[in-house]
């Protein structure tokens, strides 16, 4: 490691909190609104619990059945520093221990964000993001910054281009959503924190290398990011071959006013390329041998998949938000970074607790659809297990969750939430489910 990113990163140890100082490295900033080195904690525990219910047959990678119970519980920390005006390094350790539903199989909405960074009873240590960010101001006035996890305190101009590069998820900067991003806070189903047919480009855990930049111009952003993508289907290890293997994603966000009250309108487009299986080739050599498919035997080649998404949230007043997403992904191809779906709508109302005089309360609802393409589908009925899914045969129905969270302020920086899910043909197969999942989670930043 470099030795002046050495010295930063001692530097944000020993803060050990938010603060500023009033001297940076290489020019002074004196606004006392900007923060030069801050430190944010968090740490998250769900425990989930799932009723035993009724299944016609089991496959390999089957939701299970039986009664189940899940827990995670992560820790992390997120450091920042300016070393230099419009200039952030940012480091992020975390913790994460815990145990899913069935091995984590048998579902494309898997009902916490935080089980894949579930890694068993022992605690596992590791980076989670350590990346740069560099801002050039381009005029058309001022906005102020909050401090923040991985955001200095600081004010930017309206107009201005934003490069970040080094370790981090692409859903740091893509497919934002007001009322629907974040596991830890929001709804906790995979099918609400993005599209759940967004295959964005990461590893298992959901980070990747690479480099992204933002383009803010009054009420529009225009982001563009090329990623380093898993060498294999939903694996750890990445391929820092980025101009051979990689994920490139581009979004439009407008920003517009509605009877007077703010929304975002977001368009996504995304290209994934790696060494991937392609469901028709499974199938054709399934056919011509006479057994089942199985994509393991097929992965010989460089493929590419690609998806269109739209984003939509709305601000429709008294406390209460909007929201809905909605991709069309090519399907043809096996699974890469994230789950199993090759069609997804979403979407769902926030509900901020002012009304019933508990401000810092929120209640959300929503519903989740989930699709897969005629090849994935052909594929299942065959028999085929592909890494998430199989449950040896397919009686096709789209997979629907209905979800409600309840989020009670119990303390300042801390929250206790309610939440319950209703999962319709687990894994796209009528013959399964439902199942329906309840959860607490306890979560807690300073």
């Amino acid at each position: 490691m470099h030795h002046g990113l050495k010295g930063a990163i001692g530097l944000l140890l020993l803060a050990g909190s938010s603060l500023a100082i009033g001297q940076a490295a290489n020019e002074p900033v004196r606004d006392t609104a900007v923060e030069n080195i801050g430190a944010h904690y968090q740490t998250t525990y769900v425990f989930q619990r799932k009723p035993a219910f009724s299944a016609n047959y089991s496959g390999p990678n089957s939701l299970s059945p039986d009664a189940e119970r899940s827990y995670t519980l992560t820790a992390g920390a997120a450091f920042g520093a300016r070393p230099w005006r419009d200039t952030e390094l940012y480091f992020d350790p975390e913790m994460a221990l815990g145990l899913p539903m069935s091995d984590l199989t048998g579902l494309a909405g898997f009902p916490s964000g935080e089980l894949s960074r579930a890694a068993g009873r022992s605690p596992t240590f590791y980076r989670q993001r350590l990346f740069l960010r560099q801002t050039w101001n381009r005029g058309g006035g001022s906005e102020a910054l909050e401090s923040g996890f991985n955001q200095l305190a600081s004010r930017v101009d309206r107009d201005r281009f934003v490069l970040t590069a080094g370790n981090f998820s692409l859903l740091d900067l893509f497919d934002d959503n007001r009322y629907a991003h974040d596991p830890r806070m929001q709804f906790m189903n995979w099918s609400h924190m993005t599209y759940a047919a967004y295959d964005y480009a990461a590893d298992a855990r959901g980070y990747a290398w690479g480099v992204a930049g933002e383009w803010y111009a009054g009420d529009w952003v225009l982001r563009l990011a090329r990623m380093t993508v898993p060498r294999e289907p939903n694996q750890q290890r990445l391929d820092y071959q980025i101009f051979k293997h990689y994920g490139d994603q581009v979004e439009l966000e407008h920003g517009h006013r509605l009877a007077g009250r703010e929304g975002k309108l977001r368009l996504l487009a995304w290209r994934g390329r790696g060494l991937l299986a392609k469901f028709d080739d499974a199938l054709a050599l399934a056919a011509s041998s006479g057994g089942v498919p199985d994509i393991n035997a097929v992965r010989t080649g460089v493929r590419t998949k690609y998806g269109l998404g739209v984003n939509v949230e709305q601000d429709l007043g008294r406390g209460v938000g909007g929201f809905v997403r909605a991709m069309w992904a090519d399907g043809g191809t096996e699974t890469e970074s994230f789950t199993e779906a090759d069609r997804s709508l979403a979407g769902g109302l926030s509900l901020a607790g002012a009304a019933w005089d508990r401000a810092e309360d929120v209640l959300g609802v929503s519903l989740a659809w989930n699709g897969l393409s005629q090849a994935r589908r052909r594929y299942l009925e065959e028999g085929g297990i592909s890494f998430f899914i199989g449950d040896g045969a397919l009686n096709y129905r789209p997979e629907a969750i209905v979800e409600a969270y309840y989020s009670i302020a119990v303390g300042r920086k801390l929250w206790l939430s309610v939440d319950a899910q209703r999962i319709a043909h687990p894994a796209y197969n009528a013959d399964r489910g439902p199942a329906v999942v309840l959860g607490l989670r306890l979560h807690a930043d300073f």
